[in-house]
């Protein structure tokens, strides 16, 4: 069975919490939708993960900090970022108007190859 849609459908710009789907899930990866509107990460908190994360910020923008950086990166419309695991980060901000719209894969394991 095919499955299809469109990644923008129902993104709303007056959601007080970050929304996610899963658009895809199969054994070892989740590919995920993420909808920020000014989230970030709380004060102190930083995300360390079992497994790898592949994200590509589509609308929007975003700052995050990674353990280690001494400079925030700022993430727009295009720009990707593969964090393995274990690689402590945190959101500091993200754009509200328009939503700050994310597609991320996780999976279990290593670096991806290069095509």
């Amino acid at each position: 069975m095919l499955r299809s849609g469109n990644v923008f459908a129902g993104v709303r710009p007056d959601r007080e919490a970050e929304a996610f789907a899963t658009l895809a899930e199969r054994p070892g990866a989740v590919v995920e939708r993420i909808v920020s509107t000014g989230q970030a990460s709380p004060a102190g908190f930083w995300y360390d993960q079992d497994w790898t994360e592949w994200v590509v910020v589509l609308a929007g923008e975003a700052r995050l900090a990674i353990a280690g950086e001494a400079a925030l990166r700022t993430l727009r419309p295009g720009d990707w970022l593969e964090l393995p695991e274990h690689v402590r980060h945190r959101v500091e901000w993200t754009l509200a108007d328009p939503p700050t719209v994310w597609l991320a894969v996780h999976w279990k394991g290593g670096r991806a190859e290069p095509a």
